[in-house]
């Protein structure tokens, strides 16, 4: 009667521990997957042609103060501070206008306290949706915010 006590709770512990286990990965990939469409949907705000500094702010909220953007193609590393200077500079001069109306995520792989997407940006040019080429992206996250974005287009 003893062992079947000792393996009845050793099972039973054994399927609690498995199923708080689960629920652990998919609390931790949820909240990455909510941090990367907050920070996509708030870049589409800021794209609009009406867009405040406190649209840019709200974006740079998702960031961590060591955040980093890498970008090899334009330029290299940039500073959480060179970023959202840049982000100034192109609302400032007008580069938000609108034309940016949708992000279409197509892919997206999750890794541990990372995720890679593919992504296209759709614009409006003459009357007419585009679709913009694929691009690829690397996010990295540290206590919850984004750590590093790594673009690879």
């Amino acid at each position: 009667m003893k062992l079947k006590f000792v393996i009845l709770t050793a099972l039973l512990f054994g399927v609690l521990h498995f199923a708080q286990a689960q629920q652990s990965n998919l609390t931790h990939k949820d909240s990455l997957n909510h941090t990367l469409n907050q920070y996509y949907k708030l870049n589409l705000k800021v794209f609009q042609q009406n867009s405040t500094l406190k649209d840019i702010d709200n974006i740079f909220d998702l960031f961590t103060d060591d955040f980093t953007y890498v970008h090899p193609k334009y330029g290299g590393v940039y500073t959480r501070e060179d970023l959202y200077n840049g982000y100034k500079r192109n609302q400032e001069n007008g580069g938000y206008d609108g034309s940016v109306i949708d992000i279409n995520i197509e892919n997206i792989i999750y890794g541990l306290n990372a995720i890679t997407v593919s992504k296209r940006f759709i614009t409006k040019e003459n009357g007419k949706m585009v679709e913009g080429d694929e691009q690829m992206a690397l996010f990295e996250f540290k206590n919850g915010k984004i750590f590093m974005i790594k673009e690879y287009w």
